[in-house]
């Protein structure tokens, strides 16, 4: 596994690991099998574990804390923790949700999550979500104040607009923007992206296989179990599956050609986007791990790259990323 710099000085990589989905939003979980993923990890060099405190209510960042916990000092100063806060979740089981920005909201929640990771700093931290309630301006200079504190080390955004991307940049550095980029989901590439690459900042993508369907296995809304959150979305109903299959039938030629898989297409076409770019695909099993890793050493060819860039001029994606409670503090 090859590194790639999101900053001067943050190395990780090159393909992370997206910690979600063992903890929620994608069906049942057993602690033990996640462990043993966890510490696969190490056989792969995936070196950079993306989290939140949202996830599980806290339960993914302990669960990564009880991981990290586990290794000799030696083995766990060579990975990378990002981890989130500003999003409240209700504190019933629902799905509903605020964003808080505040300043005293965004300490309590560093203090909190590094005792959940059982960590001295946090190597990256981001604002998961955006208010307008709270300047953005005072949100990083909050940030910028756990830096100089030695709680955090490096501030990361997600979901943000190019110029809200630029008026926190210009109070303190942004190392990465965290965002949905994918083959099917291309909205950042008017703005946004080009606003990264202006700043030189860092871009994590997650969901950078579609939730999946970008991998080719899910063709069918009877694929997903209760409880997982893409049976319900608007992009998994049958209608709309159908209809995006077609973006499936464009890529099988290219895994023909290079003898692999649609997902790891999928990874390495992202991989040739920017070359500050570190895409965190989440699983729940090892095998599809180890795919995912081996998408690094996949390297395009010109021709596809372009065919590849051009694909959703052909083929509009039918149906909305989130619902409207998920979009809350989206591009804000």
């Amino acid at each position: 596994m090859n590194t790639r710099n999101l900053s001067q000085d943050l190395s990780v990589s090159s393909v992370g690991y997206g910690a979600m989905g063992l903890s929620e939003f994608y069906g049942q979980t057993e602690e033990q099998v996640s462990q043993q993923l966890l510490y696969k990890l190490l056989d792969l060099n995936i070196t950079f574990i993306d989290t939140a405190d949202l996830y599980g209510r806290g339960h993914n960042e302990r669960l990564i804390g009880h991981f990290l916990a586990g290794l000799d000092k030696a083995t766990r100063a060579q990975f990378t923790i990002a981890t989130k806060c500003g999003i409240e979740r209700s504190p019933d089981e629902s799905y509903a949700r605020t964003i808080n920005n505040q300043p005293d909201y965004i300490t309590r929640c560093c203090h909190e999550s590094l005792k959940r990771l059982g960590a001295e700093r946090i190597d990256l931290f981001y604002l998961h979500r955006i208010s307008q309630a709270t300047p953005i301006e005072e949100s990083m200079e909050c940030l910028s104040h756990l830096v100089k504190e030695g709680k955090i080390n490096h501030i990361g955004l997600c979901e943000v607009s190019a110029a809200t991307l630029r008026r926190a940049h210009a109070v303190h550095p942004l190392t990465a923007l965290q965002t949905e980029y994918s083959l099917w989901t291309r909205d950042i590439e008017d703005e946004i992206l080009p606003a990264v690459k202006d700043l030189g900042i860092g871009l994590v993508p997650y969901s950078p296989l579609g939730r999946g369907f970008l991998t080719g296995k899910y063709r069918k809304n009877s694929d997903f179990v209760e409880g997982d959150f893409r049976k319900n979305n608007e992009r998994f109903i049958q209608s709309s599956l159908d209809h995006n299959a077609r973006l499936l039938d464009v890529i099988q030629p290219i895994t023909e050609k290079y003898s692999c898989t649609p997902g790891q297409i999928a990874l390495a076409w992202l991989l040739a986007q920017y070359d500050k770019l570190v895409p965190i695909p989440g699983t729940k099993h090892i095998r599809y791990l180890i795919e995912n890793a081996q998408a690094a050493d996949i390297i395009l060819d010109k021709s596809d790259i372009a065919l590849l860039n051009d694909i959703h001029q052909r083929i509009e994606i039918k149906g909305g990323r989130y619902s409207e409670e998920g979009v809350k503090g989206v591009n804000a």
